[in-house]
């Protein structure tokens, strides 16, 4: 129990860094998605650059702050193996189990790119970047008030940020179209 807080802290700042490489592949997938509509030779250019840029943030930085994450997260539940009776836990590891799938996901869509699939559009794609936010939003008050009574609450409030994050991606749509370098 000496080590907890340590352990506590290593799983914190690679819940932070997995969090960044899940806020940028999809901005990632977006632009490469988007390249795809200019003309030779920018179009071949920018895939190339994006494929590398997106490879780089996917293996050096997501997928080990993924695996960290998950290790030093099982460690403080060996050492907590109380928690594990708690709802609000419950209901954390279900977000936890859909940030997986997303964290999976986003890695089918990183191959398709890859090996130049463009199976989303870049509509899609940022609809798709909200879901990482949402997950994160819930984990956090789970974990800040340990209550999975008042998640009903919670989820309420995530449909609210759901329904604002929508409306901004739509503002933003309409700046776009009346000027392209917004």
């Amino acid at each position: 129990m000496e080590y907890y807080n340590y352990i506590k802290s290593l799983h914190l700042i690679f819940v932070v860094t997995w969090f960044a490489g899940l806020f940028y592949i999809p901005r990632l997938f977006i632009y490469h998605i988007e390249a795809w509509q200019k003309l030779s030779p920018d179009k071949e250019i920018l895939a190339e650059q994006l494929k590398l840029m997106t490879k780089r943030l996917w293996y050096i930085i997501t997928w080990p702050s993924a695996i960290l994450c998950t290790i030093f997260a099982i460690w403080l539940l060996v050492l907590m193996p109380a928690w594990l009776k708690q709802p609000w836990m419950h209901v954390k590891l279900t977000f936890v189990a859909l940030l997986i799938f997303y964290h999976l996901k986003c890695h089918q869509i990183f191959k398709q790119l890859q090996q130049d699939e463009v199976k989303y559009t870049s509509r899609f794609m940022r609809i798709w970047n909200e879901v990482a936010t949402l997950v994160l939003f819930a984990i956090v008050f789970l974990v800040v008030l340990k209550n999975a009574f008042n998640w009903i609450y919670g989820v309420v409030g995530i449909f609210v940020l759901a329904i604002l994050l929508m409306l901004g991606i739509r503002l933003y749509k309409r700046i776009r179209d009346k000027n392209p370098n917004a």
